[in-house]
């Protein structure tokens, strides 16, 4: 780990198959991001899938994995089902209905490749997706894996021992943490808690009317360079 200069704001949170607005702000906010990749896998949660806008509303794109019995295994380890013909399911669908959209010519075709690319582990295939989509939205955040800074602990403490490791003073969460961090615990180390307060943004779409809460991708295709500022002018830290 080599972070460059002085750490501030931290997020911390676990990776996702092509993420939703959300996940891309928090990154910007931060001064560094941890993926959280050595907790367990939720099976039906937002690691191996996400949805994408059609003229018959939101549609899953579902990446197979293989999990054994009801232990499942952490989320760097989780190797992808490649039994099943997911890739030109989901390239065929992306084409399908973002063919269209004013910037799939300008992002498509990487998009294509980077999906179509032979993926054993599906971290691999999220965090090559999630760096190629920081890249063209031009969010420079550093980047480490939780596995990378062996801290120990669990829950809260882990957290803690995260931030304190990359020199953080400010933990930025999600909304979805208010149900279950306690601050108390974070304020003692010397860290304050801000939780994400994010409204999504309305913005032009194909299809009819405005679906939220979908792909990043979805974003991209339809508002191109612009689309960091319409995902970072919604909240502010």
């Amino acid at each position: 780990m080599n972070l460059k200069g002085s750490v501030n704001i931290v997020g911390i949170l676990q990776p996702g198959y092509l993420p939703w607005l959300g996940f891309f702000e928090q990154v910007h906010r931060s001064d560094v991001f941890v993926i959280y990749d050595d907790v367990q896998f939720d099976k039906g949660g937002w690691r191996n899938r996400n949805r994408i806008k059609t003229p018959g509303g939101p549609q899953w794109l579902t990446v197979p994995v293989l999990t054994k019995g009801k232990k499942f295994p952490l989320i760097k380890d989780v190797q992808i089902n490649g039994s099943i013909p997911w890739q030109k399911k989901h390239i065929k669908s992306i084409k399908q209905n973002y063919s269209k959209a004013p910037f799939f010519d300008d992002y498509g075709l990487e998009l294509i490749r980077i999906i179509d690319r032979p993926w054993k582990y599906l971290l691999d295939l999220d965090m090559e997706l999630i760096y190629w989509l920081l890249n063209v939205l031009g969010i420079k955040t550093e980047m480490v894996l939780s596995s990378e800074l062996q801290v120990e602990g669990k829950r809260v403490d882990r957290l803690i021992g995260i931030i304190k490791k990359v020199g953080g003073r400010v933990f930025y969460e999600g909304a979805a943490g208010k149900s279950y961090i306690n601050t108390d615990l974070f304020e003692q180390e010397g860290i304050s808690v801000v939780f994400q307060d994010y409204k999504h943004p309305v913005y032009p779409q194909l299809y009819g009317d405005f679906v939220s809460h979908l792909s990043v991708i979805d974003l991209l295709f339809n508002c191109g360079p612009g689309s960091l500022d319409i995902i970072i002018n919604q909240a502010e830290v």
